[in-house]
């Protein structure tokens, strides 16, 4: 409570949570404003049916269940986000534009992202009412006109676009990262929603299960919290060298390595990868050619498939967390910064030697945090088998979204406390 009155007290600080509060509200108006080419639809009943379309609705705080301008959510700014990222490692321009360029060059891949943002949401946007259209979900809606396809897909490219502009607003204005405030604003608009249905469907046999479900979400947050925190600590010394009349060096500290350097990158890596199949399937339901509309349906008969799909989903959310892994953190590149600046490892020699072992055990706790990651990720579909219920179940990669923000707005709250009392 102290530490809360203090922040309070200080108008730096006080400010920036009030412009973050504010800017959030703005986000969950945008996910009532409905698209102007349809009526209201409330689609939360269908969505929860269907676990993948349960996550998109999480990534739109709720957007698509209501069919908003906001139905997207920051899903596209995202997917902009990773591909741009993953681009910088394949095009050597983008590479020494992010690592040499400065601020102007990290404000031009920025800005290359907000324009991939845009194709994004208008391909997944049509993608999604199309899969609403197609029958699977039970045609929830009626075929467009070429009018009313216009007015959706610019409605919805444009609320996304609001988003992403709101997001960055956050990170420049307010406190923490704005894109996932947004996506957690959003997870947490759910709850009050979700425990209003728990009581409304609540009899007294179910109390256990309750229970059971209670005490399952808080083990499960304080894995979270252990694995997210979670670090390997390597010693780095360095060698003291003179220059003039100072010594320098001489220092032993060390270099970290998160068990889970990916965050939840992989997972929605992995949700791209499994819905995108589908979407594109839909187009070609109404083909001409017999074995192509027969194929297409095949496709979204075996993405649907309650079975396959935990399984691919889990597969995949290991190998991406590999990747990502991979493309944030270069045990060569860190090998050769701690020779630069006169440091090696107690019992290795830099270089090669360095990089080999910190890929070594970069590998070893990689794969403790992929499988914990994956297990988080099919967390919702292991509850529904084993408990044949659709109403509790608890969503792993909601509390795992949920925990990381909190815990990175808590550390960024903490910094600017820091800096204040220095000042």
């Amino acid at each position: 409570m102290n530490k809360l009155a203090l922040i309070w007290k200080t108008k730096d600080l006080r400010n920036k949570i009030l412009i973050t509060i504010g800017l959030l509200i703005l986000t969950r108006l945008l996910t009532h404003i409905p698209i102007p080419a349809l009526s209201k639809v409330d689609l939360r009943g269908i969505l929860n049916q269907n676990q993948f379309l349960n996550l998109l609705d999480i990534f739109s705080g709720g957007g698509l269940s209501t069919l908003s301008i906001a139905m997207l959510g920051v899903g596209p700014y995202i997917t902009a986000s990773i591909i741009v990222q993953l681009l910088t490692v394949i095009i050597p321009s983008w590479a020494e534009m992010q690592k040499e360029g400065g601020d102007a060059g990290r404000e031009k891949l920025n800005q290359y992202t907000r324009y991939l943002t845009i194709p994004l949401a208008l391909l997944q946007a049509f993608g999604e009412i199309r899969l609403l259209q197609s029958g699977q979900l039970g045609s929830v809606l009626p075929p467009f006109t070429p009018f009313e396809w216009f007015v959706t897909l610019i409605a919805v490219a444009t609320g996304t676009v609001i988003l992403m502009w709101l997001g960055e607003l956050i990170t420049e204005y307010g406190i923490g990262n704005g894109v996932s405030l947004i996506i957690f604003a959003g997870i947490v608009a759910r709850g009050p929603r979700a425990l209003q249905q728990i009581i409304a469907l609540y009899n007294p046999s179910q109390l256990p299960q309750i229970i059971g479900f209670a005490v399952a979400a808080i083990i499960i947050i304080a894995a979270v919290v252990i694995v997210t925190e979670a670090q390997r600590n390597i010693p780095v010394s360095y060698a003291k060298h003179v220059r003039g009349t100072k010594t320098y060096g001489g220092v032993n500290t060390h270099l970290p390595l998160r068990v889970n350097q990916a965050g939840v990158i992989p997972i929605i890596f992995a949700l791209s990868i499994l819905t995108f199949p589908p979407l594109v399937a839909n187009f070609f339901l109404n083909a001409k050619s017999a074995a192509l509309a027969h194929f297409a349906q095949a496709v979204i008969t075996f993405f649907q498939n309650q079975t396959y799909k935990p399984i691919m989903y889990f597969i995949l959310v290991v190998v991406f967390t590999y990747f990502y892994t991979a493309v944030v953190f270069n045990p060569d590149e860190i090998s050769e910064n701690v020779q630069k600046n006169g440091g090696f490892i107690p019992g290795m020699r830099p270089g090669k030697q360095t990089a080999d072992y910190l890929y070594k055990v970069l590998n070893r706790i990689t794969t403790f945090g992929a499988v914990f990651l994956a297990l988080i990720a099919v967390l919702p579909f292991i509850f529904t088998k084993f408990t044949n219920s659709q109403s509790l179940t608890i969503g792993g990669t909601g509390l795992l979204i949920v925990v990381a923000v909190v815990i990175e707005t808590i550390k960024a709250v903490e910094a600017q406390m820091v800096m204040h009392n220095y000042e």
